[in-house]
């Protein structure tokens, strides 16, 4: 039975990824909007900004790519939500495949087509100025934390992509994700936040990703910053998995 799960799943994840290498314009899309903030925070807002002896693009990178991630993921939610409509799912029912194959080819799919996003983004912030004083150990790490937290949004995406009833709708949660990054210490310190909002801000998943991965990048310590980030990770990841196969199972049923 894994045998045939791997196996169908391969199958299934060549296809989807030829979707996305057929319609490039998706993942430059996706990098668009990334790649123009930017370039606004580094030239128009970077010189009011203190981040102490940091380079301004070495301190925002992170949130950056934390975006880039999140305006992703509401192709994985597009791609589902019209493999549902064509009733193409109906189809593979019928067929002797393993049924959660079909989810796990759209999640490699978001994987795969996110990672391509964020190299190129890092290579547009190389050609602004950003360098990094990281080794392999700590681009690994970087990786690492970047793969778990598609991965986790890539379940969330899940959702809405079997549930929504439009194509606005299955991408228009991603809106919110795209949007915390700007209520935490991904472009400004939280110290300079009034009340409330550095709590949140202090207090809210983006942060301590944000921390951890500036920590990696600048090869500093990371402190406890790392244990939170991947706590929240794998919390999302198994909180938005089950709702996702809940959501899943009653669709197929």
């Amino acid at each position: 039975m894994t045998t045939y799960f791997f196996g169908d799943t391969g199958v299934l994840t060549g296809r989807t990824l030829r979707h996305v290498t057929r319609s490039i314009d998706t993942i430059i899309t996706t990098v668009i909007t990334p790649i123009a903030m930017m370039l606004m925070f580094v030239y128009v807002f970077g010189g009011a900004i203190d981040t102490g002896r940091a380079q301004y693009i070495d301190y925002m990178l992170p949130g950056i790519l934390l975006i880039t991630i999140a305006s992703g993921i509401s192709y994985t939610a597009f791609r589902l939500f019209m493999d549902m409509k064509s009733g193409i799912f109906e189809r593979f029912q019928a067929m002797p495949i393993a049924r959660s194959g079909v989810l796990w080819a759209h999640v490699i799919t978001s994987l795969v087509a996110n990672l391509i996003s964020l190299v190129i983004v890092v290579g547009v912030a190389l050609l602004m100025g950003f360098r990094s004083g990281a080794g392999v150990v700590e681009w690994l790490a970087v990786v690492g934390v970047l793969l778990l937290f598609t991965l986790a949004l890539t379940w969330i995406a899940v959702i809405p992509g079997l549930s929504a009833t439009s194509v606005e709708g299955a991408g228009a949660f991603s809106y919110p994700l795209v949007f915390l990054p700007f209520i935490s210490s991904a472009f400004v310190p939280t110290e300079t936040m009034p009340g409330p909002v550095r709590w949140f801000a202090e207090h809210q998943p983006v942060t301590s990703i944000v921390n951890t991965l500036r920590g990696l990048l600048a090869r500093q310590p990371v402190r406890d910053d790392v244990w939170v980030a991947l706590a929240w990770c794998v919390g999302i990841l198994v909180v938005a998995y089950v709702f996702a196969m809940v959501a899943y199972r009653r669709k197929i049923a």
